[in-house]
């Protein structure tokens, strides 16, 4: 038997009491010790490269511990996959088993074996599979084109998790995405329980379940907790720890969440699917201190054509598929595309190389002119995008969410507007704002970037 790491091992010691939940279903850790979400069939996927494609994500966790020193190799596919990117991902893996939950559909692309997974657990009559390193593929996030295949391990994915007591975590995220898989290990490396999100649940629902259970450490992207501050209904949760993840937070957003939850340690966290975690900054601050790039440790961070580059111990191997680029450089370092300015003793991130507006040659982060506008007393959210002009290629635009206090009339749009022309080039300041209730995110958690 391998000695390499493996979820059922990982939840072997201390699992008394503790559960996975979402909002349909609830399943005791403890469990896996003599049953499995996929039955019989378990012992089918034994050293198979597995591509999981199951909605509900109590199950998606289930079908995880299951399959982790099983299979050679599991594909977690977020929830929208349509049946061609489904159909790449399995080829590019080379898959010949799927797991689906689906009872009332067939198998979305046809392979060599098929298991379905369901709660509650199913006992199992033979020893659990567990000689594998499996292999997990991730998705990127696709922010700056379509999403490529990334290959961790158990031992990368977990390397940067340090030793925790129990807690009740809870995350917005979809733990078939790097933020949220780290969440879920988190959980189980600290023998706590987890608590979930379902697929199309409010926002309002989420934290009406959080807050009954009395969860202590709750994750999400910034954009996750925006939707939080313009729900008006988060005081159902009194957290002890804060963790933001995924996006740029900015000064603006940490203010209300420090305002919020006045007694809770707030974090945000940087890290990608392909270099890792990298870091979290406690300190109350945008950005991070120059001073760490002279770190010399698991973690390594310089500078590049302003982009951040990163070489870390528990960074992704490879990526998947044909005509892939090399994930890192011959030193090690992955290129995260994230740009970064220096301010002082303080580096800021200021958005995605492949995010830039182009206005009449000159150069446009979304995310500067979001920070400003989100600095903006009548601003709860907001956010720039492009639209094509004859004159300048293109010009910026902005939709903004006003907090509750705050008319959307002329006079409001003017004293916005007037305040991004006190801190922004002329050409970063947005042509027009439009007043809206929400924002789109995307499945992953993160601002919808087109206009």
């Amino acid at each position: 038997m391998s000695d390499a790491p493996n979820l059922s091992r990982l939840i072997s010691a201390g699992t008394d009491r503790r559960v996975i939940a979402t909002r349909d279903y609830t399943f005791p850790l403890d469990g896996f010790v003599r049953a499995s979400s996929l039955g019989p069939s378990l012992m089918d996927l034994e050293a198979r490269s597995v591509i999981l494609v199951v909605r509900d994500m109590a199950k998606a966790a289930a079908a995880l511990i299951d399959l982790d020193g099983c299979a050679r190799r599991i594909v977690l596919c977020p929830p929208g996959w349509d049946v061609s990117r489904l159909a790449s991902a399995a080829r590019d893996s080379d898959v010949d088993a799927l797991v689906y939950d689906d009872e009332d559909a067939p198998p979305p692309i046809p392979v060599d074996v098929v298991a379905r997974c369901g709660l509650p657990l199913r006992e199992l009559n033979s020893p659990r599979p567990a000689s594998h390193e499996t292999e997990w593929i991730l998705p990127t996030s696709g922010t700056s084109g379509p999403p490529k295949l990334v290959v961790h391990t158990l031992r990368s994915l977990t390397g940067a998790i340090a030793d925790a007591p129990p807690r009740l975590w809870a995350t917005f995220y979809d733990i078939r995405r790097y933020g949220g898989l780290q969440i879920f290990l988190r959980a189980l490396s600290s023998r706590s329980s987890l608590y979930l999100g379902a697929v199309e649940e409010s926002v309002l629902s989420i934290l009406a379940r959080f807050g009954d259970v009395g969860v202590t450490h709750i994750s999400g992207t910034p954009s996750h907790w925006r939707k939080v501050l313009m729900s008006g209904a988060g005081r159902r949760v009194d957290p002890d720890y804060v963790r933001l993840s995924g996006e740029i937070a900015d000064s603006a957003l940490l203010s209300a969440l420090r305002a919020l939850y006045p007694r809770a340690a707030i974090e945000h966290a940087y890290a990608s699917t392909e270099a890792g975690v990298v870091f979290a900054v406690n300190d109350g601050k945008a950005g991070f201190p120059a001073s760490w790039l002279e770190r010399d440790g698991s973690v390594q961070m310089k500078i590049v054509d302003g982009s951040l580059r990163v070489r870390s111990n528990w960074r992704a191997m490879r990526f998947l598929g044909e005509n892939t680029s090399p994930l890192a450089d011959e030193d090690g370092f992955v290129d995260t595309g994230d740009i970064v300015e220096w301010h002082g003793d303080r580096l800021y991130f200021v958005g995605r190389r492949g995010g830039i507006i182009n206005v009449g040659g000159a150069k446009v982060h979304p995310e500067e002119v979001e920070a400003v506008l989100n600095a903006h007393a009548a601003v709860r959210a907001s956010r720039a995008f492009a639209r094509t002009n004859s004159i300048t290629g293109a010009l910026v635009f902005a939709e903004v969410v006003l907090r509750d206090e705050h008319r959307a009339d002329a006079a409001c749009e003017s004293d916005i507007l007037g305040a991004c022309r006190a801190r922004l080039p002329r050409h970063m300041v947005p042509a027009g704002l439009r007043f809206v209730s929400d924002l789109p995110i995307t499945e992953g958690g993160k601002l919808a970037r087109r206009g």
